[in-house]
């Protein structure tokens, strides 16, 4: 049974989701960034006051589109990155190899804790998915 409350709740998010895909589409290529803050004021309208948790939704929503396959890339720099819409195959291929490198990162230090290879624990993860 659906309460009213949550009725509103779900087209509240169905409305952030569309201000968060708009925004984006304001900020194709890695070159035109937008930094975390600024993109969930948009998206919220409101200003964030614990990084980590308040901009939890905002990450939530970006995995969504992600998953449904929208090209949400994001990078890293000194002066602080932020999120765009892959412009060119190159561009996302550098995002993906960047995201391979991080999940290699924790899967090879899972293989230590472990005490087996980078192999053997893969071959594991693989049975485990298949079964």
């Amino acid at each position: 049974m659906t309460t009213m409350h949550q009725h509103q709740q779900e087209l509240a998010r169905l409305e952030q989701r569309n201000r968060l895909l708009g925004e984006m589409y304001r900020h194709i290529g890695e070159h035109r960034a937008i930094g975390m803050a600024e993109l969930y004021q948009i998206v919220f309208e409101e200003a964030w006051e614990n990084r980590i948790n308040d901009t939890r939704k905002l990450r939530s929503l970006i995995t969504e589109l992600r998953h449904e396959g929208t090209p949400i890339c994001s990078v890293s720099t000194a002066n602080g990155g932020g999120y765009y819409l892959g412009q060119t195959v190159e561009e996302l291929n550098n995002y993906l190899r960047r995201r391979e490198h991080r999940a290699l990162n924790i899967l090879s230090l899972n293989a230590k804790l472990k005490r087996i290879t980078l192999p053997d624990y893969m071959g594991q993860l693989s049975l485990n998915m298949r079964g």
